[in-house]
């Protein structure tokens, strides 16, 4: 996820502060939702929070519930919306979501998993049913699932955006990226942007000549973005930037721009193989005239990549829609609108081979505990 450092970041600055908060983890999901399993909010004891689960409507529901667990101190698990005991709490998509609560994570174990994000490095959260959080560093094949009572959450570093270029396009770009929440770079021989992006509290760096650009590092969660007129200046930064193989690179100009482009790229020493990744016209919309709809269309493009780059740690739809883990699901149903709603806690063993879309009759709801 996106704010997935940003929250690890919250639940450390409220550990510092003497503050406890919550870590709360969507796990499953039932039909329509707005989020994807591996999703996080974090909530602090005085009911400040960081993030969402669906789009607003159940938040209130979330931070109350939150506090509930940090105020007993025991991890719970919870669902809301289609087949849940809330039964005043319904998403708007119709689905349902199961919200695992863990009160007051390990502190070292957020500060491993900041730092492993912090270096770009992909990083897995064991968050287990009974509190306990563990962080690592992700391994291959490592992604967002159930092992048993254990909800496994990889998040890939954010995403990096190195704008190359002159004029007005690489600020619009920057503009866009950063509304977007890209870790965004310049590079650029126009001194007045690099000054410029620089008051922004922006990285930038000086291009004095054209050439090899000093200390470019990239890695595979970085994409980069030519923006020159003067195509001169692209060629051996387009293959210094290929050596080291980021996500997606994309250059601006012309079809028949791009054809010359390759065409230097080959005479520089680039092989067929080597030039292929560039794309050009960068932009999924084609024949842009102005900077902003250019910056947009090429962000656009490149979100998408990034996507696809990071799917496979992702869980896909069809296996969340209609299963829950094996584990135990505890209720809280606080609602007095129906008369056969639990008005205690619930606990509630799951077979994870059974779906979850039940429904609770009144014989059942007089059951303290029971398989579903």
């Amino acid at each position: 996820m996106k704010q997935a450092l940003a929250i690890l970041r919250f639940l450390r600055d409220c550990d510092e502060r003497g503050e406890r908060a919550a870590l709360v983890t969507l796990t499953d999901v039932t039909g329509s939702a707005a989020r994807s399993p591996g999703e996080h909010m974090a909530v602090a004891e005085n009911g400040r929070s960081l993030g969402s689960f669906s789009g607003g409507c159940v938040k209130a529901a979330v931070i109350a519930e939150a506090q509930d667990a940090l105020a007993e101190g025991r991890a719970r698990h919870v669902r809301y919306g289609d087949g849940s005991r809330y039964i005043d709490i319904r998403l708007p998509c119709g689905g349902g979501i199961d919200l695992l609560f863990t009160p007051a994570p390990d502190r070292r174990q957020i500060d491993r998993a900041i730092v492993v994000l912090e270096r770009r490095a992909p990083v897995t959260l064991h968050l287990s049913l009974d509190g306990t959080t563990v962080a690592a560093g992700s391994r291959d094949g490592d992604r967002t699932r159930w092992r048993d009572t254990i909800f496994s959450v990889r998040h890939d570093p954010v995403l990096r955006l190195v704008v190359m270029g002159h004029g007005a396009e690489p600020a619009a770009m920057l503009d866009i990226a950063c509304a977007y929440g890209a870790d965004v770079r310049l590079l650029s021989p126009q001194a007045s942007l690099v000054e410029d992006t620089r008051r922004k509290g922006l990285s930038a760096g000086l291009l004095r000549f054209v050439g090899r650009a000093d200390g470019l590092a990239l890695d595979a969660w970085t994409a980069v973005v030519t923006l020159f007129h003067d195509h001169d200046w692209e060629t051996p930064l387009l293959l210094q930037v290929l050596e080291q193989r980021p996500f997606f690179v994309g250059a601006m100009g012309s079809m028949k721009t791009h054809v010359e482009r390759q065409r230097r790229l080959k005479v520089a020493g680039g092989t067929p193989d080597e030039i292929a990744p560039v794309v050009g016209p960068v932009g999924l919309i084609k024949a842009t005239r102005d900077p902003q709809t250019l910056a947009l269309s090429i962000m656009a493009q490149v979100v998408q990549a990034y996507e696809a780059t990071t799917a496979f740690e992702k869980p896909r739809p069809e296996h969340w829609a209609m299963s829950r883990p094996h584990g135990l699901i505890e209720h809280h149903a606080r609602s007095k609108r129906d008369s056969r709603a639990l008005q205690s806690s619930t606990i509630v063993d799951v077979d994870q081979t059974v779906t979850a879309d039940a429904r609770y009759g009144s014989k059942e709801d007089d059951a303290h505990a029971q398989h579903i």
